[in-house]
């Protein structure tokens, strides 16, 4: 009679616990965005960016830390540096804020600056009185600031402006911005250099309204008249230019404004036809 042998069942391994594995997010995070927040915490201008993504990355890399603390990290020097970097971001958008601010301000204090020096002042003709009693002729906000034909206006500066009175004129048959049926005017403006600097003529602008209703003037230009202004006035210096505008037959006023630059106010002249 054979043995029957039963075959051997393996045993089974004994079961160990898994590894957990690594849990390193919080501390790739903070560096990462620690290394953003301080490079636009050098950039002009970005310093809201910096601020932002260095709160951020400081809040996890102190979350970090604790969790390599607690062994559940591996990363506990790169979270630390996250978190030094995200402190760095903070220090660098206070920074930047500041220095922000106060170019801005210098800016501000700047255009003030040179908007109060650039403003302009009555001077009557000879004989003559201001409109407005000596009011100041750089706006356009009311009549005080008008001029008569004659007048100057005196900017701080040492520049002076001065519109004459207008003069009947007849533009040839070639001449652009005369309308058959229209009246045309020539004015003569003259910028007196009392100053100690150069003044760039170029720059100046010179516009007409016609009529009460204030209806645009076109600038009449011919072999005579439309060149304008070019160059620059030496201090001690003055120079003279004709403009003439195109304006309807009843017209009783022509409205003339005078802009020396982007610096200056531009003054208006109520010049009666």
């Amino acid at each position: 009679m054979s043995q029957y042998t039963q075959p051997q069942q393996p045993y089974a391994p004994a079961q160990t616990p898994g590894t957990r594995p690594a849990r390193n997010g919080l501390g790739i995070a903070a560096l990462v965005l620690g290394i953003i927040g301080t490079v636009s915490g050098l950039i002009p201008f970005f310093f809201w960016l910096a601020g932002i993504l260095g709160l951020i990355a400081l809040i996890l890399g102190l979350a970090g830390r604790g969790r390599a603390k607690r062994g559940e990290a591996t990363n506990k020097g790169a979270t630390t540096f996250g978190a030094v970097l995200g402190l760095v971001s903070l220090i660098l958008s206070v920074v930047g804020a500041v220095l922000t601010f106060k170019a801005v301000d210098d800016v501000v204090t700047d255009i003030n600056k040179a908007v109060e020096e650039s403003s302009a002042s009555a001077k009557p003709a000879a004989g003559g009185a201001a409109a407005g009693d000596g009011g100041t002729a750089g706006g356009t906000e009311g009549k005080a600031d008008i001029l008569e034909q004659g007048d100057s206006a005196a900017y701080d500066d040492g520049l002076e402006i001065t519109v004459n009175a207008p003069a009947p004129y007849t533009a040839d048959e070639f001449a652009i911005g005369h309308t058959k049926g229209n009246s045309a005017w020539t004015v003569s403006v003259v910028i007196e250099n009392k100053g100690k600097e150069k003044f760039d003529a170029a720059l100046v602008s010179v516009d007409a309204r016609a009529g009460e209703d204030g209806v645009n003037a076109e600038q009449i230009f011919d072999g005579k008249v439309g060149e304008g202004f070019s160059g620059t006035v030496l201090p001690g210096r003055r120079i003279t230019a004709k403009y003439a505008f195109d304006a309807p037959a009843d017209a009783k006023n022509l409205t003339v404004e005078v802009g020396p630059g982007f610096e200056w106010d531009a003054s208006q002249w109520e010049l009666k036809l």
